[in-house]
């Protein structure tokens, strides 16, 4: 991938030669006449009827379907998610269609009794306006779909600034939902940081969603709440995986394996660490290493593929410089660490040992296929190593003591927790995001969706003549 100030140029990153096309980058001009573009059509879509809008989601979730095997070839060539993985993001990404657009004919209040005894007190919520939306490239179908969805649901006009690492992916989204809704209700401008910089910033702007990392995040919360606007950022995550000593550890093993190196660890909710309680810790640490080893690397189109490249070569060797500064510390190589001969940004899925749980390995997310293994004394401790980082994403507990899970979850600063499961993964209909560092405004998915794209308005009415 290269983004300049004439194009972008995106590139496949099992094999960069292979060039998917060039696109346009928008500046600070184009994101202007997107916003001004979306707020003339913005009042018409707000009064359309819920089922307008129910049934216009519904459409371009059956455009979505119709074309699954393209777009899921595309996701896999663009972003080099293993197809089996892509196929999964379109088949998920209807889904959230499907879901919201019945999300539309929700109420959309509610009634409360009166002071009086006579009067009508209610609530009703409206849409904010024009939204804009920022979305990064390793869902490049779901997540634009999980806050376009529920922002088209509520009657908003949105702006969507999508990854320069996706740009194929995303006009290949715009050409499910345009034909489907109302000219310009959907405004896509593509490009890179700049282009973020002047939506975050813009004026017309009435909430602002945000999936990326924590310094971005960060930048577009400080500028939206300097201009009162509703926001909400999801940036990422430090996630752990906890094993506790009853665990099963050959199947904690092979979920964990799974959840730290699939699709090259590209997810916010990948396994980052791995924290075993005494008495398991070197046992599991066998059957970890074993089950790494064991995953297939490949080509992201072949099916057997769990592990593809990552996303671009800095990405690379970003961490594969983590790596090296983690065993200069002290850390202990279990296994891979090192690039993978060949075309493509591929490392070998990596585990290290750290002792210390300040070390950078252990604190910073690296976005890649490595895992920092950590040992704790018992289960409090355990917890206070998961709490002990910025991020609050999510956490997995493995343990076969329901007891204790209903005292651990408690306990943990993280905004998912899942037993005997992956880190990673979510359920489209229940709320999504982190505590921390890792999330900063409503939940996202689900009912919870709507806090973001609509605002409560609060009404009294009372009888004109009262007897």
């Amino acid at each position: 991938m290269a983004v300049s100030a004439v194009q972008i140029s995106s590139t496949n990153p099992a094999d960069p030669a292979d060039v998917i096309g060039v696109f346009a980058p928008s500046g600070g001009i184009d994101v202007d006449r997107a916003v001004t573009a979306a707020a003339g059509v913005a009042p018409g879509w707000a009064r359309a009827p819920g089922q307008a809008r129910a049934d216009a989601l519904s459409r371009v979730a059956a455009r979505v379907e119709a074309g699954a095997d393209d777009l899921a070839a595309l996701i896999c060539r663009e972003v080099g998610k293993p197809i089996v993985e892509a196929r999964g993001e379109v088949g998920r990404t209807a889904a959230i269609l499907r879901y919201h657009a019945q999300a539309a004919l929700d109420p959309d209040g509610e009634t409360y009794p009166p002071a009086d005894g006579r009067s009508l007190l209610m609530t009703r919520r409206r849409p904010r306006g024009v939204v804009g939306l920022i979305t990064p490239w390793n869902f490049p179908l779901a997540i634009p779909a999980w806050k376009l969805a529920p922002a088209l649901a509520h009657g908003n006009a949105c702006v969507w600034k999508a990854s320069p690492l996706a740009p194929a992916c995303a006009a290949a989204l715009m050409g499910c939902i345009e034909p489907e809704l109302p000219a310009g209700v959907v405004q896509l401008v593509q490009g890179g940081a700049d282009a973020g910089v002047a939506l975050a910033g813009h004026a017309g702007l009435g909430a602002i969603s945000f999936t990326g990392s924590a310094a971005a995040g960060a930048s577009v919360a400080r500028r939206a709440a300097d201009r009162g606007v509703a926001v909400q950022c999801e940036m990422g995550g430090q996630n752990a995986s906890i094993v506790l000593a009853d665990a099963d550890l050959g199947r904690a093993a092979a979920t964990i394996a799974r959840a730290a190196m699939g699709y090259a660890g590209q997810k916010c909710t990948a396994t980052s660490r791995v924290i075993a309680e005494r008495g398991a810790a070197a046992d599991l640490r066998d059957a970890l290493v074993a089950e790494v080893e064991g995953l297939v690397v490949e080509n992201p189109a072949d099916p057997a593929c769990e592990v593809g490249p990552l996303i671009t070569g800095e990405a690379r060797a970003a961490a594969v410089a983590a790596v090296g500064r983690a065993v200069t510390s002290g850390g202990r190589l279990l296994a891979g660490g090192t690039e993978i001969e060949g075309a493509g940004h591929y490392l070998a899925p990596t585990l290290v040992d750290v002792d210390d749980p300040g070390a950078e390995l252990a604190q910073e997310e690296v976005f890649a296929p490595v895992a920092a293994v950590l040992e704790a004394r018992d289960a409090a401790h355990a917890v206070e190593l998961t709490n002990g980082v910025r991020y609050g994403l999510s956490t997995s507990i493995f343990t076969r003591d329901l007891d204790r899970v209903l005292d651990l979850a408690g306990r943990l600063d993280t905004g998912l927790v899942r037993v005997n499961q992956p880190t990673s993964g979510v359920d489209l209909h229940a709320p999504f995001g982190g505590e921390k560092a890792s999330g900063l405004g409503p939940r996202e998915q689900g009912k919870a969706a709507r806090e973001l794209y609509t605002s409560l308005r609060t009404i009294l009415v009372s009888p004109a003549v009262v007897e």
